[in-house]
């Protein structure tokens, strides 16, 4: 396993993190295979591990902090989100810090978090959503601050709307974020144009959710993919947009060399690009697990596939079902 700096924390991040999602907010998901699949990514080497309170309110920050409670001569980094107080995905222009994220509400999750996955303290709290407008009001930030200085945190960060990567760029400028959370894969290159460049110049740490784009980079979704019912996927992948990634995701079959896997050639693109701390690819199998590591391992792709990558960028703006 490879790995690197998280930005100005100075922490030595895995470059394949773990995001936590799928295990508690997805059909098909058990904690005992959960808990299995964390433990060989530990194991492997991986040592960022992403999850959220609305990640099944607070399953996942369960199953973490019983990993990092079988652990204990492991270095594992706990990252966690606040939800919005409204619980709303994404947010929109018209929402204040009021309807999302009142200081009482921060502190309020902070702990019911903590308290979930059995921890004194998370290494990473994040917005779980965000917009930039909210630097005008100064009472989050102070809530914040007297949190982290009681120690129930050691840096804070925001999670960025879908397709939305300029809506960060005066957080990260104003030098009160340490990290920020972003789509970024061979579909989604909108961060490089304004947000990387922003995180380079504060050494503020990426971390690149969404590898596969909900799935349709592992190259197995087709037209007549369904899922069941209340399973998030179905929301997201009506037939417009389903559609529209298929006939994409097909475009790259193509490029994909011999021996060489879709979620692979994902994987390697984004860990291409050096503004990227860490990947935090779902792996709710240890399948998942064994396979993503070997392709971070893998290390870059070759100059010329990566430039035809390159030429996939899909420009898309967020819609009604973009959540």
């Amino acid at each position: 396993m490879k790995y690197r700096c998280f930005g100005r924390t100075g922490w030595s991040v895995s470059e394949l993190g773990y995001g936590m999602w799928g295990m508690a907010g997805w059909t098909g998901s058990s904690d005992e295979e959960s808990a299995q699949s964390l433990q060989r990514a530990a194991d492997l080497g991986v040592n960022f591990f992403d999850t959220a309170w609305a990640y099944g309110n607070g399953r996942s920050e369960r199953l973490l902090g019983d990993l990092v409670r079988r652990n204990p001569d492991k270095r594992i980094y706990t990252a966690t989100k606040v939800p919005p107080k409204n619980l709303q995905w994404p947010s929109r222009r018209e929402y204040t810090i009021d309807d999302c994220f009142p200081p009482d509400h921060i502190e309020k999750y902070v702990h019911s978090s903590l308290q979930n996955a059995g921890l004194e303290r998370f290494d990473l709290v994040q917005f779980h959503t965000w917009e930039d407008s909210w630097l005008e009001d100064s009472r989050w930030m102070r809530k914040v601050d007297e949190l982290r200085r009681q120690g129930l945190f050691r840096a804070f960060g925001i999670s960025l709307n879908r397709w939305e990567p300029w809506n960060g760029v005066r957080a990260v400028r104003s030098g009160l974020v340490d990290a920020v959370q972003v789509i970024y894969n061979i579909f989604d290159q909108n961060p490089e144009d304004e947000l990387f460049p922003a995180c380079r110049e504060m050494n503020v740490a990426v971390i690149a959710r969404v590898p596969f784009d909900e799935g349709t980079l592992t190259g197995t979704l087709t037209l007549e993919s369904r899922w069941p019912e209340g399973d998030w996927r179905n929301t997201y992948f009506v037939r417009e947009n389903l559609r529209a990634s298929v006939q994409r995701a097909e475009a790259l079959k193509a490029l994909v060399p011999s021996g060489m896997t879709m979620p692979e050639t994902a994987l390697r693109f984004i860990l291409q690009n050096p503004d990227v701390s860490t990947v935090i690819p779902g792996m709710r199998r240890l399948r998942h697990v064994e396979a993503n590591v070997k392709a971070a391992e893998a290390g870059p792709l070759p100059t010329g596939l990566y430039a035809e990558l390159r030429q996939h960028r899909w420009e898309r703006t967020p819609t009604w079902w973009s959540q």
